[in-house]
């Protein structure tokens, strides 16, 4: 074996025993250098790992800088979605790991995806990379817990049960209770839709039937499979992967149901096996050619994609959100047909902060109805674009598409611009700027029900309507939350609710409380 090791464990050792069980527990592990000798053993060569990062493409894989608790589990999970994992070794004491997939071609679309998407494992980045092994030789003595964890998955993934004598404590291990999982989205910045869930799960089975709905202000889904093996391979995969970057986090455990009884196909619900179902709540029925082809197994998902990226990339192309990962998109929109006669830089900051958080406006000097907006981030622009085109403000349909500039840039300084650009960059009104905060979760399109929190405890349903009233609307329902702190009114129209989340967003209605104002998915 002339090629040089990457794992960095500093022992000489004959090419048979390649990264066998007495490496795991190497008294030389310590050393920063890595070696691999010729075939006695000798004359060994050293190279930094971070010297070899262009290996060629090989089926096994280089994990670097896992966090110290991680579970074999969760090192076979990254790989799950790309194809057969064979073998894993673990170094624990190193904060690294190798992965062997079955094919190099599994590997090679391993290592793209998560180029262009920084893997996570309990929230901490990882570093993916070929290795210089083409093949992985363990011995089970020193690594015998990874073998049966791999053992358990691999007869999950051909659909068989774990030979008996595996020792692995894993949930894996544990024949799977029902084909219903209980889906938990955290970190939720980013819309999550029922065909998306569709799209990420149908990889690993023939998904028969969704429920989505929320529970403790948290978007839940129940989904099941035909087969609770499907069932257990999906929850085993998918478990506390994020299905955007860095967001969208799956939470899932099996449910207590075994069969769930879907009434209506619409966006909250959908039984793939019945296309015939009703809508239901006067919504679009489902298109039965749609339908079928949902229900088709489609384990290629978009190609050779991970199902993580290919449901990003299709809510991509329905214009939901960016992919994270792949530049070139811009976080600045360009907003046209605006009412110029009402429109300031701050009624736009408060619209469009509800998606993201605004950084910069400018008003066009020469094209009054149109202004640039500079949100935080790409994604953030697509988001805002995708829930605020073709939206109502100030009695005009508003267009939002994605701007070719990069920046939106100030004017020079002692240049009079009439105040039509703001700088809103500091600004202590931006709602996403806590990472993690509850904000992400509440992410809704625009709506007549707007969700009121931060109310002072002498105020009243009274005070509130006749406020909400004379933003130039009618307040059609009011309910408070039990504390009275939150509250939620509806207005007539959705264009109505618009205007009174600009002009009493941040309202201060005395002893500084200022009144929070946003979409709501709920109605009264």
């Amino acid at each position: 074996m002339d090629g040089i090791s990457d794992v960095a464990v500093g022992v000489k050792r004959g090419s048979d025993e390649l990264l066998s069980g007495s490496l795991y527990n190497s008294p030389n592990s310590g050393m920063s250098s890595i070696s691999d000798g010729t075939s006695n053993g000798s004359d060994s060569k050293k190279l930094r790992v971070e010297d070899r990062m262009d290996a060629p493409p090989s089926r096994v894989i280089h994990i670097r800088k896992l966090p110290n608790e991680v579970t074999e589990t969760e090192i076979i999970a990254l790989g799950l979605p790309f194809g057969k994992v064979t073998n894993i070794l673990s170094l624990k004491g190193k904060n690294q790991a190798f992965l062997e997939l079955g094919t190099e071609e599994a590997a090679i679309t391993m290592v793209n995806y998560y180029t262009a998407v920084t893997p996570h494992v309990r929230n901490v980045p990882v570093f993916i990379q070929y290795s210089n092994h083409k093949e992985l030789k363990t011995d089970n003595a020193g690594n015998q817990r990874a073998q049966a964890v791999l053992q358990a998955v691999s007869a999950v993934q051909s659909g068989g049960t774990p030979t008996s004598g595996s020792t692995a404590s894993e949930s894996a291990l544990t024949p799977a209770p029902s084909p219903v999982l209980r889906i938990i989205i955290d970190n939720m910045f980013y819309p999550v839709t029922l065909d998306v869930l569709q799209q990420i799960f149908s990889k690993f089975g023939t998904v028969m039937k969704i429920i989505t709905f929320t529970k403790n202000n948290q978007f839940q889904a129940l989904l099941q499979f035909n087969d609770p093996v499907n069932a257990q391979q999906a929850k085993l995969a998918l478990d506390g992967q994020n299905i955007y970057n860095a967001c969208c986090t799956l939470r899932i455990d099996f449910s207590k149901l075994v069969n769930l009884n879907v009434k209506y196909n619409n966006d909250k619900s959908r039984d793939y096996t019945r296309p015939e179902l009703p809508a239901g709540d006067g919504q679009a029925a489902v298109d039965p050619s749609v339908a079928a082809a949902f229900s088709k197994d489609s384990s290629s998902l978009l190609g050779a994609l991970s199902p993580l990226s290919a449901a990003a990339a299709a809510a991509a192309a329905a214009g939901r959100v960016a992919l994270s990962g792949h530049g070139g998109s811009s976080g600045v929109l360009l907003v046209s047909n605006l009412n110029e006669e009402m429109v300031t830089p701050q009624s736009l900051f408060t619209l469009f902060g509800v998606y993201g958080d605004v950084q910069r406006v400018k008003i066009l000097y020469n094209k009054k109805d149109s202004a640039l907006i500079q949100m935080a981030d790409a994604n953030q622009a697509q988001l805002a674009m995708s829930h605020l085109n073709g939206q109502k403000m100030y009695s005009k349909i508003i267009r939002v598409t994605l701007s070719k500039h990069q920046t939106v840039q100030l004017p020079r300084e002692g240049l009079d611009d009439q105040g039509l650009t703001k700088d809103f960059t500091s600004s202590p009104l931006h709602r996403f700027k806590k990472p993690g905060s509850k904000n992400f979760q509440n992410i809704f399109p625009p709506s007549a029900t707007l969700h009121l929190s931060n109310i002072p405890q002498d105020v009243t349903e009274d005070d509130l309507r006749v406020l909400f009233s004379n933003s130039g609307g009618t307040v059609k329902a009011f309910k408070f939350f039990q504390d009275r702190k939150m509250a939620l009114l509806q207005m007539s129209t959705v264009e109505e609710a618009i205007q009174a989340l600009i002009d009493l967003h941040n309202y201060n209605m005395g002893n500084n409380h200022h009144l929070r104002v946003s979409f709501s998915k709920s109605t009264i």
